[in-house]
């Protein structure tokens, strides 16, 4: 620790940007650093322009998945299953032994002998029949009958020999994904907290259901918004509002700088670069939560990345600029601010990955500027991705290119869409019957304040997203400025 230094006042120019963010203060000399410009891409002759408009049409009809994908995974796991009749006879034994039970139990559905979850219990995760109201009959044998189907159809796309890892992943999330839709806890008249909530209220839930849907609807038609309302959360007022202020932009970066609040304070500053797909607060969310204030509190110097939301002016930015123009910039603007000085460097999310490409990029040209690298969220190690991976093969990377190709960039809806679907029950489905079905909207807070304020995702050059994938997830490896030496990023 060091005394903090008394800092004379300053006066505030940055070099020139488009936009700038609200409430960030102003106050600090120029940063005298040339400012990098994004490679231009390179020019690829546009060929099968109609196709690729039919694709960008079929895309905004399918949320963005692309249907041929679709096809061959649902084509590759039939052909299969269709030439293994044991297999067969295995998942119709199984059919029968589960309708036997249900049977048997619906017989007995009333008797008080019949203890609920008997035949199957939900996921721990599951939370669409944590309520004690589904231990109540015939509500259980409902949620049971649904669990046991939903599990005979996860064995029946599951375990077929022959069938490509990808394409059975496909189709068990792309069946689950339908199967959910068809939850008893969906349907007003076969969820207990429902009929429970309108027999209190007179029915009154349904009017206020009713309210909330067409809320929502105009919210999404008139603004092409998620009907999410930030309420009275306000970007540098109620969230991101520790106190800093912009010391270097950019094209694609400003870089925000949060002086230490104790009266020492540590010798090495600390840079945060977090995901370009989302907005930069959500490590200073609020006081009791913020990432930022702790360190500030801890004695650091705190430099934070917030990218540039792109539009379709920006539609040829590269993956390799958002580490040009991002880490290798601030860390020269730091740099300058604070000379001889290494930094401890903390990537979150895609911004995590993108920071592990940069340290061994640095690490391959000798340049030991950081001290230490600390990943939140962050995955290195591509060759289990997650279910992730299921929108990234060669067929959707062409239909989503197609679809940008068109836009410019990749839209806020899809890229929501996709977390959404991941996490399907808890982020759809669970909050329309809350907010349709019950009548009920959870109070807004801040994490659903910033979720709100999504971001874009831009275009790149014609075969990047397919090559960038099959770096990372086949080979592990990522070549910046397409340089053969290179080093494993995993």
């Amino acid at each position: 620790m060091q005394p903090k230094p008394t800092q004379p006042p300053e006066e505030v120019t940055v070099l020139p940007f488009r936009t700038r963010a609200p409430t960030q203060g102003d106050n600090r000399q120029p940063v005298a650093l040339p400012e990098p410009q994004i490679a231009p891409a390179q020019q690829e002759t546009e060929t099968y322009q109609a196709d690729r408009a039919f694709h960008a049409m079929l895309a905004r009809l399918s949320g963005g998945i692309s249907p041929v994908a679709l096809l061959l995974a649902y084509t590759d796991w039939l052909s299969h299953l269709a030439t293994s009749p044991q297999r067969q006879i295995d998942i119709t034994r199984e059919a029968a032994t589960d309708a036997k039970k249900l049977v048997e139990a619906a017989q007995h559905v009333f008797s008080p002998k019949q203890a609920p979850w008997d035949l199957i219990k939900p996921q721990p995760q599951d939370r669409r029949f944590a309520r004690p109201e589904w231990e109540t009959p015939p509500f259980n044998w409902m949620a049971q009958a649904f669990l046991l189907g939903e599990q005979w159809w996860h064995n029946a796309t599951t375990g077929v020999r022959g069938v490509s890892k990808q394409n059975e992943a496909i189709v068990e999330f792309s069946v689950r994904q339908m199967l959910d839709v068809l939850s008893p806890s969906n349907f007003a008249a076969t969820n207990p907290e429902v009929l429970q909530k309108t027999l209190k209220s007179g029915g009154a839930n349904f009017v206020s259901g009713w309210q909330n849907f067409c809320s929502d609807w105009m919210r999404v038609v008139s603004a092409g918004k998620d009907p999410v309302k930030a309420g009275d959360f306000v970007v540098g007022e109620t969230v991101a509002a520790s106190r800093g202020k912009v010391v270097f932009r950019n094209a694609l970066i400003e870089l925000i700088q949060y002086q230490p609040t104790t009266a020492k304070v540590h010798p090495e500053p600390v840079l945060i670069v977090p995901a370009w797909i989302m907005k930069y607060y959500i490590l200073d969310l609020s006081p009791h939560n913020s990432l930022v204030k702790y360190l500030t509190g801890e004695g650091f110097t705190v430099f934070m990345i917030s990218w540039r939301n792109p539009g379709a002016e920006d539609r040829d930015i590269a993956f390799d600029d958002y580490r040009r123009l991002g880490v290798e910039a601030a860390l020269d603007t730091i740099g300058n601010i604070t000379p001889d000085r290494r930094v401890h460097a903390l990537g979150y999310c895609l911004g995590g990955t993108l920071l592990s490409i940069s340290a061994a990029t640095m690490a391959r040209d000798g340049d030991d500027r950081l001290k230490s690298v600390t990943l939140l969220a962050a995955q290195t190690d591509f060759t289990e991705a997650g279910e992730l991976t299921l929108f990234i093969n060669e067929s959707q990377v062409a239909f989503l290119e197609d679809m940008m190709w068109e836009r410019g960039v990749l839209d806020t809806t899809q890229m929501a869409g996709a977390f959404q679907l991941l996490r399907s029950n808890d982020l759809i489905w669970l909050r329309l019957t809350r907010d349709y079905l019950m009548g009920e909207r959870t109070a807004p807070n801040d994490l659903m304040a910033w979720n709100a304020d999504a971001t874009r995702l831009p275009y790149v050059p014609l075969q990047q997203p397919v090559a960038y994938h099959t770096r990372l997830v086949q080979k592990g490896r990522h070549r910046p400025d397409n340089k053969h030496r290179c080093r494993p990023i995993a």
